[in-house]
C-alpha cells in the first residue's frame, strides 16, 4: 500500500555573487545576477523519515567560495531531526554540494545509482572539467560506506519506500536521480540537479555542468511526466524562488525550512 509524505526543503547555504553565465549555457543576459540556494530535503510521515542529500561543510565552503549558513545536520536539528538517528538517505548524485557530511549520518543506508558511483570513480575523473564538481574525499567516504555494507545501489527506476521512488535522469551527472514522492496533493518531484532552476525545465535552458546533453534535455520532460504532467509539482534543486513559492514550516523557520507538499503560490 502506498503512503503519503510531508516534504521539507532545508536551506543550509547560498551563493549570492553569481551571474547567469554560471547557470545557463544559452542565457539571455550572461551578466545579470543569478544567486543560488543550497538545500537538503526531508521526506517524512508517521512511519519513516528519509533525508535527501547531505550537503557540504565549512571547509568545503571555504575552498569553493560558498557561504554556509548552518551545517546540514544542524539545520535538521532545528526542526527536531537527529541526523545520527536517520536510517535512510537518498543521494541524488555525488557532487560536492549533495554528498558531503556523510559522517553526520552514522546509521544511514545511502541510496545511490550504480551509474553514479561508476562515473565518480571512473576514467572521466581524469579530466579536470569532469571532476570539478566532485570532491575526492566525499567519493572516498561513499566507497568506505560501500565496503561497510551501507550503500543500496539502483539500476534505474526503483522504489525506496511505499510512495517514494527514485528515477535515473543523468545529464548533469551520469547517475543523477530525481525522486517522485506521493503527497496529499498528488506526486511531487524533487528534481535535484536534473533542474537547477525553474527556468531550466520550464524554458529548456541547460545548466553549464553537463555529462550528457541529450540526457539532460530529455530529463526535463521526464520530470513533468513523473509529476503527472503538472510542472508546478516539480521542485528545482537550487532556485531561491522555492522559498518564495512555498510556505515555511513554522513562522520561525521562514527562509530556512519550507513545506513542498502543499499547493504552490504563483
Amino acid at each position: 500500500m502506498s503512503e503519503t509524505y510531508e516534504i521539507l526543503a532545508v536551506k543550509y547555504a547560498e551563493r549570492l555573487k553569481r551571474i547567469r553565465a554560471e547557470s545557463f549555457i544559452m542565457a539571455d543576459d550572461h551578466l545579470s545576477p543569478h544567486p543560488m540556494d543550497f538545500f537538503v530535503w526531508v521526506v517524512r510521515n508517521g512511519q519513516r523519515t528519509i533525508v535527501v542529500d547531505t550537503g557540504f561543510d565549512q571547509p568545503e565552503a571555504d575552498k569553493r567560495g560558498r557561504t554556509i549558513l548552518r551545517a546540514p545536520a544542524a539545520a535538521l536539528a532545528e526542526i527536531g531531526i537527529d541526523a545520527a538517528e536517520i536510517n535512510d538517505v537518498v543521494i541524488t548524485h555525488l557532487h560536492y554540494d549533495h554528498a558531503g557530511t556523510l559522517a553526520a549520518f552514522p546509521k544511514a543506508r545511502f541510496h545511490l545509482q550504480a551509474a553514479e558511483m561508476a562515473f565518480a570513480t571512473g576514467p572521466c575523473m581524469c579530466q579536470p572539467h569532469m571532476r570539478f564538481a566532485f570532491t575526492a574525499e566525499h567519493v572516498c567516504d561513499m566507497v568506505r560506506n560501500v565496503y561497510s555494507g551501507r550503500v543500496v545501489f539502483y539500476e534505474g527506476d526503483a522504489e525506496v519506500a511505499p510512495g517514494l521512488t527514485v528515477h535515473k535522469i543523468g545529464g548533469h551527472s551520469r547517475g543523477l536521480q530525481a525522486l517522485r514522492v506521493m503527497t496529499a496533493i498528488g506526486p511531487v518531484v524533487l528534481a535535484s540537479d536534473a533542474a537547477h532552476y525553474y527556468e531550466t525545465f520550464e524554458l529548456g535552458k541547460p545548466f553549464v555542468i553537463v555529462a550528457d546533453m541529450e540526457d539532460m534535455l530529455r530529463g526535463y520532460g521526464t520530470l513533468k511526466r513523473l509529476a503527472d504532467g503538472d510542472a508546478k509539482r516539480v521542485i528545482p534543486g537550487h532556485d531561491p524562488l522555492v522559498l518564495k513559492r512555498y510556505p515555511p514550516l513554522t513562522a520561525a523557520s521562514a527562509g530556512v525550512v519550507h513545506r513542498l507538499d502543499v499547493a504552490r503560490a504563483g
